[in-house]
């Protein structure tokens, strides 16, 4: 084993911050990531840079903004030659690991459109998944991962290694069935009953062979090298279907509908949300308008969901403890963006102002490093993975070119210093894509500070939303029309410039002198 730090990376798909108990959600119970948050510092303005899966997974992988790196929508493959933090970290001697859903690129190897792969179009019409091209001939070395063991897809819909590798060898009906039902219409369901029991569900695979490497490491397979993990559960993601008990763990008649609950029929008046809401492709598979009967069974199977995979994660971080890693490793915690779970009506994710699917949850904990507290420094997904590097002492001429994120190690050691500040603001930039190859777009941009987000939208003159983030948490009023809040308005629109140009591309960098 090695005296230099690890790294345990933990994601979740789909996860807003407020869906767990140590953020002040009074019903979800989370007691292992609340141990976690007690122990490091958990994050209050934690926000993505585009609330989509892959461009915010690329951003966590590269440093760079989604504009930079490409991975502009979902849908996109991240180039196969672009700079990773996990190929700077094995060129310093690290081993590099993926344990479950990176959704770098579709599910077959990077920039092979094979026909029936399962994130394509292509592979979206197929009526089975008979063609699994992960289980033979993986390419490796992987975005900087020298090891992979893959999930692609959501609850009872997952392939990749977790399929071919484990659930085929431990229950082959089951892994059969789960052919069988992978079609397009089955991703676009909210829930679902799971016909797949715990003890064989995605959330547990991702903690066996979590826990199967750290013992691997400790026995001496690796040699002296320290580990990069990355651990990355496919839910709460939908379609949910919490496995065994975790489906009826809470009781819809729980849960509170939002306050903003009833607002979507004013958003059909919203002159860029509006269209878009009235648009089936949207409709179906982002912005979804949605019922209270839909909304309450949701979000207490996301409950489900997120409780079930809490207890993975305590086991996980027993494991670290048993094994004697505990005191080496740096423990992060997070997601790639939210969900709007009922806010404004609707549910899922998509081109809006709204702050459930932009804040994030965010909790990080370094051995001799961090000083127990919360922060509510202003943090973007872009910042972890510099702040990862510069934890580690690699030098800037080790790590990836041009990566755009601030480092907020200052932030780590006192987190309870409200002076300490290195990013005023976070800016999120959506362009999104959807419908197969004739598709619809929608870009819009968000600058948000401690204290007002302010969203406008590209094709939309003379409209933006403007929320008090203190006083209007539920973003029931809009401030852009308001006399009061004119002055505001112009600095916030013209500081909303000024970042927009910080983060455009410095690619390709000058080479010669005329």
């Amino acid at each position: 084993m090695s005296e230099k730090m690890n790294v345990l990376f933990i994601i979740t798909d789909q996860h807003r911050a407020d869906h767990l108990s140590c953020y002040g959600n009074p019903i979800v119970k989370t007691p292992n990531l609340d141990k976690l948050a007690s122990e490091g510092v958990r994050f209050t303005n934690a926000f993505c840079t585009n609330p989509m899966c892959m461009p915010n997974r690329a951003t966590l992988l590269t440093g760079l903004y989604p504009n930079v790196h490409g991975v502009r929508s979902n849908g996109i493959n991240l180039p196969v030659d672009i700079p990773t933090i996990t190929e700077a970290l094995y060129q310093r001697g690290y081993h590099t690991i993926n344990v479950g859903k990176p959704h770098f690129n579709f599910w077959t190897p990077a920039y092979k459109m094979l026909p029936k792969s399962s994130e394509s179009f292509e592979g979206w019409l197929a009526d089975k998944a008979d063609d699994n091209p992960v289980k033979e001939n993986f390419p490796i070395p992987y975005y900087g991962f020298r090891e992979v063991e893959l999930i692609a897809g959501h609850g009872n819909l997952c392939l990749g290694h977790y399929l071919d590798n484990w659930l085929e060898e431990r229950a082959p009906h089951l892994a059969e069935k789960v052919k069988n039902i992978f079609h397009v219409d089955n991703f676009f369901s909210l829930f679902c009953d799971s016909f797949i029991p715990e003890e064989h569900y995605n959330t547990k695979y991702v903690e066996e062979r979590t826990i199967a490497f750290l013992e691997r490491y400790t026995k001496g397979e690796y040699g002296n090298k320290p580990f990069f993990l990355h651990c990355s559960f496919p839910d709460p993601h939908h379609p949910l279907c919490p496995p065994g008990k975790y489906r009826d763990m809470y009781d819809p008649k729980d849960i509170e509908l939002p306050k903003s609950f009833t607002d979507i029929k004013n958003l059909y008046n919203h002159p860029f949300l509006g269209p878009h809401l009235k648009q089936p492709p949207f409709r179906g598979a982002l912005l979804r308008e949605s019922t209270e009967e839909e909304v309450r069974k949701f979000t207490a199977l996301n409950y489900g969901s997120e409780t079930c995979i809490d207890h993975s994660i305590g086991q996980i971080l027993g494991s670290l403890e048993k094994l004697g890693l505990a005191d080496s490793t740096m423990v992060i915690f997070t997601s790639d963006h939210g969900d709007f779970m009922g806010d404004h009506g609707m549910l899922l994710k998509g081109p809006a102002p709204f702050n459930g699917v932009l804040q994030i949850p965010l909790i990080w904990k370094v051995p001799g490093i961090t000083k127990q507290g919360i922060s509510d420094a202003m943090i973007s997904s872009v910042d972890i993975p510099k702040t990862i590097l510069n934890l580690l002492g690699l030098k800037e001429r080790h790590q990836p070119p041009g990566m755009q994120g601030y480092d907020m190690t200052s932030v780590l050691r006192e987190p309870d210093n409200s002076e300490i500040q290195p990013r005023d603001c976070c800016l999120i930039v959506h362009d999104e894509e959807v419908g197969p190859k004739g598709p619809l777009y929608a870009r819009l941009c968000h600058y948000i500070t401690k204290e007002h987000k302010l969203t406008v939208y590209e094709g939309v003159k003379g409209y933006g939303d403007l929320f008090d983030r203190n006083n209007d948490p539920d973003e029931l009023r809009n401030l852009w029309f308001d006399k009061k809040h004119k002055d505001l308005r112009y600095e916030l629109v013209e500081n909303l410039l000024q970042e927009n140009l910080k983060i455009q591309s410095r690619f390709p960098s000058r080479q010669a002198a005329t």
